[in-house]
């Protein structure tokens, strides 16, 4: 095992010096192939026989492959992670995002943790159970996918929708942002286990007005009303919403270290998490955060049409809720189109979670397991179409004083080299009982 966590070092490193960035452009998406093709080799070169999918875009490939299990009766558990990533300023680092330099006791580089660490991790055990003859106890489909960083539309979706084949028996999944350590306090030390995500509605808000010089006074100015409507929307709290998961892991949470959570002042609880308390923080409402505007060609003319970007992210449960509420605040004038990803929940029990638990505590003895919501989104969403069930596990021992949430899609992002070794050896043992 020592070997196959070296290794894991070893190809998350090969795997952040793959510019895979996602910019949505064919011309530049060379990266991503790139990485496909990296990891394609590393499969087939210990044996494994991969389908090799290119996903309704030039450039936009996946790889899959899947070992066979000792029972072929039981569902298979898919593990599955994304190629891509978000692009990367390297003026803004202090190391080049592509280098996958080990310094200091990290691999540094962008995907570094979203999710080069998965990938790199899985890809090692992969290597590791085919070139030793190890058998799991039901079949593990690796699943290398594009697009997620862009909403999954050529990478999970499209596979989801025109290869669900390649998925075939899969009932459970595990992929990223799950699985990390927090620390509650000195000592109390808890990893969470994603069970839940916000869902997406990437919007656009659109307003139609009457063009003019910009010299006259107009009542119909495109610009002022979406300004409004923007205005109206940024500043809007939603209300406080308690889901199911939220619920566990507050409950967890106060078991362990006695805080408690009242529901009349929740914010200001949450506030005493430390750094994850932005990720947790997050989970207690809807959002609808202003992204991008875009109006007008010239500096003395009054464009007929303004336009707005709004980043939505919905608790499981909420969005018909959401709607009227957004209907309330826009008002009928707005114009609006949206890219829609579910939310995903599902409970923190079964067979499956007590494979997490029992790998994670063989390493970790003191330390806790406790569920936990995404504000964000992965290709679960695209999954869960599928009938699999859907959990975040990318085991990682996180130093206390890491900010670890800040590092996605930051600069200087980066892994701790234990972190992954430890990582590997969890996915080990959760892999060979699960």
């Amino acid at each position: 095992m020592d070997d196959a966590a070296s290794e894991a070092v070893a190809l998350t490193s090969e795997l952040i010096q793959i510019d895979s960035t996602n910019t949505g452009d064919p011309e530049t998406l060379v990266g991503e192939r790139e990485a496909a093709e990296y990891v394609a080799a590393k499969l087939t070169e210990v044996g494994y026989e991969i389908t090799y999918v290119e996903s309704g875009g030039e450039n936009r490939h996946n790889v899959i492959a899947r070992l066979p299990g000792a029972d072929p009766s039981r569902g298979a558990l898919l593990i599955h992670g994304h190629l891509d990533v978000v692009p990367a300023d390297p003026s803004e680092w202090s190391v080049h995002p592509f280098s996958g330099v080990i310094q200091d006791g990290y691999v540094w580089g962008r995907g570094a943790v979203d999710m080069k660490d998965m990938l790199g991790m899985t890809l090692a055990l992969a290597r590791h159970y085919k070139r030793n003859g190890i058998v799991p106890p039901r079949d593990l489909i690796f699943a290398f996918v594009a697009d997620e960083e862009a909403g999954g539309t050529y990478g999970a979706r499209w596979l989801v929708e025109n290869r669900p084949e390649l998925f075939e028996g899969a009932t459970e999944a595990i992929s990223e942002v799950g699985g990390f350590s927090i620390h509650l306090s000195q000592d109390v030390r808890a990893y969470l286990i994603e069970t839940a995500e916000k869902g997406i509605r990437w919007m656009k808000l659109r307003v139609r007005g009457t063009a003019g010089h910009g010299s006259m006074i107009n009542h119909d100015n495109a610009v002022t009303k979406l300004a409004d409507a923007v205005s109206r929307l940024g500043n809007h709290q939603f209300p406080l919403v308690m889901t199911d998961t939220v619920r566990e892991f507050f409950a967890g949470v106060a078991e362990l270290t006695g805080h408690e959570f009242p529901e009349h002042d929740l914010d200001g609880a949450v506030a005493k998490l430390g750094p994850i308390a932005r990720v947790v923080g997050a989970t207690l409402r809807d959002t609808a955060t202003p992204t991008m505007l875009n109006a007008g060609y010239k500096g003395n003319v009054i464009p007929s049409v303004a336009e707005a970007t709004v980043d939505c992210r919905i608790l499981p449960g909420r969005m018909a809720a959401f709607n009227e509420e957004l209907d309330d605040i826009l008002g009928p004038e707005i114009e609006r189109e949206w890219l829609e990803l579910p939310p995903v929940e599902t409970t923190f029990d079964g067979a499956i979670v007590d494979a997490m638990n029992a790998a994670v505590l063989a390493e970790d003895p003191e330390a806790h397991t406790l569920p936990y919501m995404l504000s964000g989104g992965t290709d679960a969403k695209h999954f869960q179409r599928l009938g699999i069930r859907n959990f975040g596990f990318c085991p990682l021992r996180l130093p206390p004083d890491l900010d670890f949430s800040a590092l996605f899609h930051g600069a200087d992002e980066r892994v701790p080299v234990e972190a992954l070794r430890f990582g590997t050896r969890v996915l080990d043992r959760f892999l060979r009982s699960c």
